[in-house]
């Protein structure tokens, strides 16, 4: 029977996992199709409801359901439950089964993309979404002594912080470019900057030099900020890398191949 995954999000058009995955199924002449299918936050029971009855095994999460989602299902990872947040379900004898595989797929895309950065250092996290609790976990767990966390709302950042321990702070999104200085790493996990969202106006004047510089953007590639700190000689990470990582436990949920992450797969997502 052909299996069937797909990713729920809103908007949903920027998302390149139908490509990924269409890869990898291709890859491995599995019999199955991953579609996009765009959910609005009204809809997000009643779909996660239908879904299995068509005969989806699972769904990637994408913004802004990822906290939503988690509280939708039955069951969850110890990963899942550490930060309240999922961007991957499974569906099995009746019930949603939540992970969060985005800290793995962060620390993975870092490993990769910048192998001498050490976590010795503070941290900058803008964003307070489902994406921006993993990163902070996984980043915790990598010894990063302190993280900061800046959103245009405060309250959701407090909120996040206060599931960690007091190594996680939060700073106003307007004095965000203060707390720049001394930073090993910035990380951006907000939609600022994505094809047909506001672009990241966050000034890098006070960010050392040899501090890396990601963005789990990866539409366009190169955002602007990555640009910005790269014409200053900042080291940076692109975002195409944690959604490549991120994707190989859905699918090897889903249709029962762990799937190898490469170059091929890069240029196929990228084309």
């Amino acid at each position: 029977m052909t299996r069937l995954a797909g990713v729920i999000g809103d908007p949903i058009g920027h998302s390149r996992s139908p490509r990924l995955h269409g890869h990898w199924l291709r890859r491995y002449g599995i019999d199955g199709h991953y579609v996009p299918l765009h959910v609005r936050a009204d809809d997000l029971a009643r779909t996660l409801d239908l879904l299995p009855r068509l005969g989806f095994a699972g769904v990637n999460v994408t913004i802004p359901h990822k906290e939503a989602v988690f509280h939708l299902a039955e069951t969850a990872t110890d990963r899942a439950r550490a930060v309240g947040a999922a961007n991957t379900l499974s569906f099995s004898d009746g019930a949603i089964h939540a992970d969060n595989t985005d800290g793995a797929g962060f620390v993975a895309n870092l490993r990769q993309g910048a192998p001498g950065w050490a976590a010795d250092r503070p941290a900058l996290v803008l964003g307070a979404g489902g994406a921006a609790r993993g990163i902070v976990a996984a980043l915790l767990d990598l010894g990063v002594p302190e993280i900061t966390l800046a959103n245009r709302t405060e309250a959701r950042a407090q909120t996040l912080a206060a599931g960690f321990d007091d190594r996680v702070g939060v700073v106003p999104w307007d004095r965000a470019e203060a707390r720049l200085g001394g930073r090993g790493l910035l990380v951006n996990t907000t939609s600022l900057g994505m094809a047909g969202q506001p672009r990241m106006a966050l000034s890098l004047d006070a960010l050392p030099h040899d501090a890396l510089v990601t963005d789990i953007v990866y539409t366009p590639l190169r955002t602007a900020l990555l640009t910005r700190a790269e014409l200053r000689g900042n080291p940076t990470v692109d975002g195409l890398g944690m959604l490549l990582h991120q994707a190989v436990p859905g699918f090897a949920a889903w249709f029962g191949v762990t799937p190898e992450v490469d170059d091929d797969l890069r240029r196929a997502v990228l084309s």
